[in-house]
């Protein structure tokens, strides 16, 4: 009866894995939609084929080299392929924790949530460097990010290992429950490298440094992608918990679900009335980041703070977008989408409100841990975009980015028929 209990334990917590880790793949398309949606529709097609192509190279070269790199283990997934033997190896570990410990789910079902968490870490470069980077010189830099620089820096937080073998995050009290540093920071990080290399697109600041706004195509889209990716977010955030299967952890979930929709909602009303404040109408987009805003600061601890807490912390990091985003266009560091104040400046306001419910981290560790993967991704990255930068090339041409980077690098129009 006890060995029936175990097995229904471990089939629910896979289950559970498995189907959080569906949710998270489904924010791709969140991301593909609101980028696309952002974007002016002479460089739909691309920012399609970015999305997609991005998604297939992160899970590729986290199969290859990323999983082993972060959480040890051998190349390719030899230990998936070997099928019997790892499940032999993860039924083992469960009976010796007693299906108390972490080890209660198959170990392909981890790879399986971890791998879209890496995608969604290359996702937030996408639309930051989107309408004047080359297609193929984004996808190089994709292969080493998702099969170096994210895997490395993760194994340093979530892997437990010493960063370059100098200090231990988690000694310092550390702590980032589902990655407002450790994915989205991350991703911020390498998007602003490539950022500061690449250069604003033509047109967007004036001659006397006047800011002109570039309008997307198409707002439904960006609203679409926005709520498919606060849906997709409870499988990120509640996935994170790791298990479902007895009644500790059922709670802890329920909680994680509540509190991660509360800082959505909190972030898309502090957006939305700080928008209203400063330009005297309700800006959409502004809302929308509003709400994602929210959704990365709460992301690094969504089980201890109240229904009430959450909600405020997304107010706060509603408002910290909008400032973020205009102080960033001053500065004149051109971001599409607002990729990197949503989830770098945002990011790093996650990390320090977790002391503030979680007494086991501490903000000298929140500090230490923020500086470790910004400086490691921003630098890292910056070399990478550098070389690539050197060999073929970051940007478009002029003329191309005129004419859009959908003909140029894909050789078709996401919208012919309004073509003359």
């Amino acid at each position: 009866m006890q060995n029936q209990i175990f097995e229904l334990q471990y089939a629910l917590d896979t289950f559970y894995f498995l189907m959080c880790g569906a949710l998270v793949m489904w924010m791709a398309a969140g991301f593909t939609m609101l980028e696309a949606g952002l974007v002016r529709s002479k460089n739909t097609v691309e920012i399609l084929t970015k999305n997609i192509a991005l998604f297939a190279t992160a899970c590729t070269m986290y199969m290859i080299c990323g999983y082993a790199i972060m959480y040890g283990g051998e190349w390719f997934l030899s230990g998936i392929a070997g099928g019997d033997a790892l499940v032999a190896d993860a039924l083992a570990a469960s009976n010796e924790n007693g299906f108390g410990g972490d080890s209660v789910y198959s170990a392909a079902s981890d790879f399986f949530f971890q791998v879209v968490f890496v995608a969604t870490c290359m996702s937030i470069v996408s639309g930051a460097v989107a309408e004047r980077m080359k297609l193929w010189s984004f996808l190089l830099f994709a292969v080493v990010m998702t099969g170096l620089i994210y895997p490395l820096e993760g194994s340093w937080t979530w892997g437990g290992n010493d960063v370059f073998g100098l200090y231990n995050l988690g000694d310092l009290g550390f702590s980032d429950f589902a990655g407002s540093g450790i994915v989205h920071m991350a991703g911020a990080a390498a998007a602003l490298a490539g950022v500061l290399l690449l250069g604003a697109r033509k047109g967007k600041y004036g001659p006397k440094g006047e800011i002109r706004a570039i309008p997307g195509a198409n707002l439904p889209l960006a609203a679409l992608g926005t709520l498919i990716l606060w849906m997709g977010w409870f499988g990120f955030n509640g996935g994170s918990v790791l298990k479902l299967g007895d009644i500790a952890s059922a709670n802890s979930v329920a909680m994680v679900f509540l509190n991660t929709n509360a800082a959505a909602a909190g972030g898309a009303i502090g957006a939305l009335l700080l928008a209203r404040l400063i330009f005297g109408k309700a800006d959409l987009t502004m809302l929308l980041n509003g709400a994602l805003a929210g959704l990365v600061a709460i992301t690094a601890e969504p089980s201890t703070p109240s229904a009430l807490q959450a909600t405020l912390f997304g107010l706060i990091a509603g408002v910290i977008v909008v400032l973020s985003i205009l102080a960033l266009d001053k500065l004149k560091i051109d971001d599409p989408v607002g990729a990197i104040s949503v989830h770098g400046v945002v990011g790093l306001f996650g990390l320090l409100l977790v002391p503030i419910t979680n007494p086991a981290a501490t903000f000298l560790g929140q500090i230490a841990g923020a500086a470790t993967i910004f400086v490691w991704v921003f630098v890292a990255s910056l070399i990478v975009w550098a070389l690539i930068k050197l060999i073929i090339g970051l940007r478009i041409s002029e003329e191309d980015e005129y004419e859009g980077a959908d003909i140029a690098e894909c050789g078709m129009e996401a919208y012919p028929e309004f073509v003359i």
